[in-house]
């Protein structure tokens, strides 16, 4: 007897499992519905001040902003920039850390600060340097073209400076022929991203991806 209620216990346990389970995938589900509606609107006032090749570069306008920064002022940004991956999946998208690059370019504008007082220095490493091959390179490790490529340059033209780290390219097997033009090489990124630092340049990490 005791067998058989133990049995059914189990029983009444794995249905309340899976029905606990089923809800939070609805609710999962709902939820995606819910932010995916809010994000469309949030992109439909959206606004692009300079980088414009990507939605995620938008600046979402905001009311009642009462803490400005000193628009005469230098701006100079060194980026530490390390997020990539070797999925084909994710290879298959512009990454999410250039974008951030190109937003932080266009929030520092929404601002009202000068392009002439903007600089910012991008010294990549890790598995970003993929993000950073050309054609060839990248369609022979992911059969693709390089969906970076467009808005690496737009970033170029409106002065951000990207270098490679030398190390990681060793590591990674990346020859700097096969990186996209005006990418610069340095020995290592620790040094680019010190010296900037020595320079005044506050830093940013672009590692993680929300």
């Amino acid at each position: 007897m005791k067998k058989i209620i133990f049995s059914i216990s189990l029983i009444l346990l794995g249905s309340v499992i899976s029905f606990a389970q089923d809800k939070d995938k609805k609710t999962d589900t709902a939820m995606s519905a819910k932010e995916a509606r809010r994000f469309k609107k949030m992109m439909s006032v959206a606004q692009y001040p300079l980088i414009k090749g990507h939605p995620m570069t938008g600046v979402i306008p905001a009311t009642g902003i009462d803490a400005w920064p000193d628009t005469t002022q230098s701006y100079k940004i060194i980026v530490a920039w390390t997020l990539g991956s070797k999925d084909s999946a994710k290879a298959k998208k512009v990454n999410v850390a250039l974008t951030e690059i190109g937003r932080i370019l266009n929030l520092h504008l929404a601002s009202g600060i000068p392009q002439k007082n903007i600089e910012i220095v991008v010294a990549v490493h890790g598995l970003s340097l993929f993000s950073l091959q050309n054609d060839e390179a990248y369609q022979k490790m992911f059969h693709i073209k390089n969906p970076n490529s467009s808005l690496l340059k737009e970033l170029q033209d409106a002065g951000v400076k990207f270098i490679a780290c030398g190390q990681a390219m060793a590591f990674l097997e990346i020859d700097k022929q096969s990186l996209l033009p005006g990418i610069k090489k340095a020995l290592t990124a620790q040094t680019i991203i010190t010296s900037y630092q020595m320079k005044g340049f506050a830093l940013i990490n672009e590692d993680t991806e929300d």
